[in-house]
């Protein structure tokens, strides 16, 4: 189903219309919830990308933290939201190692 397009409702039963006025509550939150996360990465990669060690240090334990809320919530998988940590920290860590020539 496209974004923006209303759920659409075969029978209009009480049930199947509070159902209807669920999902799409819920698809809103889910989405807003994502988009925090994925926010939160993209901002924390280009902290890391541009080399930046003070900042990228200030936005890994939020953002990890994030991640973590958002599989409590259910927007990302456990597995997903692992690799993610695991290579935004070996990313980080790769900055702040000192590099040897």
């Amino acid at each position: 189903m496209a974004q923006g397009t209303p759920t659409k409702v075969k029978k209009r039963k009480k049930s199947v219309l509070k159902r209807a006025r669920q999902a799409v509550i819920r698809a809103a939150v889910n989405r807003s919830n994502q988009t925090r996360v994925r926010t939160m990465i993209k901002r924390l990669r280009a902290a890391i990308s541009s080399g930046d060690a003070a900042a990228a240090k200030n936005l890994l334990s939020s953002t990890l933290a994030a991640i973590d809320k958002a599989i409590g919530k259910g927007v990302l998988h456990e597995n997903t939201a692992n690799r993610y940590k695991s290579r935004l920290a070996l990313a980080y860590n790769a900055l702040r190692a000192p590099k040897s020539a």
